[in-house]
């Protein structure tokens, strides 16, 4: 058990390095696009699947209520929140249409649509962010593979290469969190 434990740990030092090293400025670019968008009277809406959907959820609550400091509320919808729309989109349309037909709902220009796809290749997250593109929205995607589907499609992504899910979402959070920060401190 012991050598799993290590394991497990050496592989988040290596990503964590790895993202020390190249991800600062994609971060940085991230938070900047947010903001830009949030000053121009943008939404960001959040997509993902499964523990990336809580993680869509998890940065609508960082956004909407607080991060660190007590400011004005920022907008942001989890699309992986409201089961009523998820299931009557799934049964009338298809799984593959739940982000895409909210995206055509609600997704203006100006807006950021953030895509969490650990594979890059989710066919449902992919729908949505080729609609939020026609719109004349930005793309913010996290990925867990290199040169995917979702990073072609994507203004800004930050790629945490690892053959394990788990693995790219522990660094994924840090990111976002991060991301949180830069963009509460530049709220106005």
């Amino acid at each position: 058990m012991e050598n799993i434990v290590l394991e497990m740990i050496d592989t988040h030092k290596k990503l964590l390095s790895a993202f020390e090293t190249a991800g600062v400025e994609t971060v940085i670019t991230a938070a900047g696009m947010i903001t830009d968008s949030l000053n121009v009277g943008g939404c960001v809406y959040i997509c993902g699947n499964g523990g990336s959907a809580a993680d869509a959820q998890h940065i609508a609550g960082e956004f909407v209520g607080r991060f660190r400091k007590e400011r004005n509320p920022l907008p942001a919808v989890a699309l992986s929140t409201d089961t009523s729309v998820l299931t009557c989109i799934g049964n009338d349309y298809s799984f593959e249409d739940i982000f895409a037909r909210q995206v055509e709902a609600l997704v203006k220009e100006n807006d950021i649509v953030w895509a969490f796809s650990t594979s890059g290749s989710s066919a449902n997250v992919l729908k949505a962010v080729k609609l939020a593109k026609e719109k004349g929205a930005k793309v913010l995607a996290f990925t867990g593979k290199v040169d995917s589907q979702l990073e072609q499609l994507s203004d800004v992504c930050l790629c945490v290469n690892s053959e394990q899910t788990s693995s790219s979402q522990e660094i994924h959070q840090l990111a976002y969190h991060i991301i949180c920060n830069l963009v509460e401190q530049a709220a106005t």
